[in-house]
């Protein structure tokens, strides 16, 4: 049945939206009777992204069929008053990030959490492995994040790497979880600590002379010691809380 429906979106679902579009109802019509979800994302906005719908004041999930003058409120994570679309993500924190996202790969790591990337896998691939291994799908890129088979996923609104690291920060409430670190900052294996002699060889001459706490990743083997590197990275941490 065609007819035409209207759409508001609030908070940061409207960040998807011309601005002419923002904060206000949207005529969205249709030939025949689409699932919710199908329209949403027609508009612009990834399903990952949408944490309640509410239709003529009742609230749907995305199998909901589409009427002719249906009024269609959607909210996003953390809104008030809403239920939950999305299923609540098992512990630990796993992501996988897309090829635009290089620098803050190297972040989520030096903080602890799980990240895969790898900048020659195209999108069903980095989609596969965000379904098989539960993992974020973390891109700057919004149709990646309307895949069907995607449940857990979040668009990077800002270009820069550190802004990019606040945003996922908040939109996850990730500070009490940091294990810094622990993970290699180039591969993703995790780093332990391990005896001089274990890695002497591996070392610098002045690294051998002036240091004596090692560690060490691994799967690649890289070592890593408390050097002025160190003091600025535990600054940017500092600088994040």
């Amino acid at each position: 049945m065609a007819g035409t429906a209207h759409f508001k979106f609030y908070a940061s679902l409207n960040d998807f939206l011309p601005k002419q579009e923002q904060e206000s109802w949207i005529n969205y019509s249709f030939p025949e009777n689409p699932v919710v979800k199908d329209a949403i994302e027609a508009m612009g906005v990834p399903h990952p992204e949408v944490n309640a719908i509410v239709v003529n004041g009742n609230k749907v999930d995305f199998t909901y069929k589409l009427q002719p003058s249906d009024e269609v409120e959607v909210y996003p994570k953390g809104f008030p008053a809403t239920i939950n679309l999305t299923p609540t993500y098992s512990l630990p924190y796993r992501f996988v990030l897309d090829v635009h996202l290089g620098k803050l790969v190297r972040f989520l790591r030096l903080l602890g959490f799980d990240t895969f990337f790898d900048p020659e896998l195209s999108e069903k691939e980095l989609v596969r492995i965000a379904v098989e291994e539960n993992r974020i799908l973390l891109s700057r890129g919004v149709n990646i994040l309307k895949y069907k088979t995607i449940v857990h996923g979040y668009w990077l609104r800002s270009q820069q790497p550190e802004e990019q690291l606040l945003e996922v920060i908040r939109y996850y409430s990730l500070a009490g979880e940091f294990s810094v670190f622990t993970r290699c900052m180039v591969c993703n294996g995790t780093i332990v600590q391990v005896p001089k002699e274990q890695v002497q060889e591996l070392l610098p001459p002045k690294t051998k002379l002036y240091f004596h706490e090692f560690y060490q990743c691994q799967h690649c083997r890289r070592v890593y010691w408390k050097g002025s590197h160190y003091e600025r990275m535990q600054q940017f941490i500092n600088n994040l809380a």
